[in-house]
């Protein structure tokens, strides 16, 4: 039996990093050093790092997964991982507060601002956005696809329809589609703050 109020779920790490321009290189390999330390650690399931398009904005999406909340928790607590966080600060001008999204909340691109803050957008605005992205994505799919899937079995061509969807999705499609349409899945990181006008004193 498990201890009580232990979390056994699986837990995705997304962490952005945007790199001083003129050091990718050395960032590459810290890279690589710290994804290796991670793999000694129990309970570890993989990475995935997102590299940049924009090469003046040099900014990456590092995707790590752990079975379950301890393991995740104890990596992060780490001598090791302290370490490796020091040595990141020369070539590292920002980095966003870690978070653990769930399903498809890695789809949704969320203001910078407020990553480190934001709210998951409400569950029925995320089946909205996912009717309205995924089924034009599969007509098209089935328009540009099907003569080239012609004669190929029935399983294998919907993995290749299934990679072609999936592959738009993460980009470009859902990045743009949740820019224009943040003032409505995050209403709270639309809204400017007012600022309180100080009192005059008696």
């Amino acid at each position: 039996m498990q201890p009580f109020g232990q979390k056994t779920a699986p837990i995705t790490l997304v962490i952005s990093e945007v790199v001083e321009p003129n050091l990718i290189e050395e960032y590459e390999a810290w890279t690589r050093g710290i994804n290796q330390a991670a793999q000694q650690f129990e309970g570890f399931v993989g990475v995935e790092v997102i590299r940049p398009r924009d090469h003046q904005y040099p900014e990456y999406v590092v995707i790590v997964k752990f079975d379950n909340y301890a393991h995740c928790k104890s990596w992060l607590a780490s001598p090791i991982y302290h370490q490796w966080m020091e040595r990141s600060q020369e070539f590292i001008s920002t980095r966003s507060q870690q978070h653990q999204p769930n399903g498809l909340e890695l789809w949704f691109t969320l203001p910078k601002s407020k990553i480190g803050s934001r709210e998951e957008p409400p569950y029925y605005k995320q089946v909205i956005i996912g009717v309205i992205t995924v089924y034009p994505l599969i007509l098209l799919a089935n328009l540009l696809l099907t003569p080239f899937l012609q004669g190929l079995p029935t399983l294998l061509g919907l993995l290749i329809s299934v990679v072609f969807v999936s592959a738009l999705l993460t980009y470009p499609v859902m990045p743009y589609l949740t820019k224009i349409l943040a003032f409505w899945l995050y209403p709270s990181s639309s809204k400017p703050t007012k600022k309180k006008r100080a009192l005059p004193k008696k």
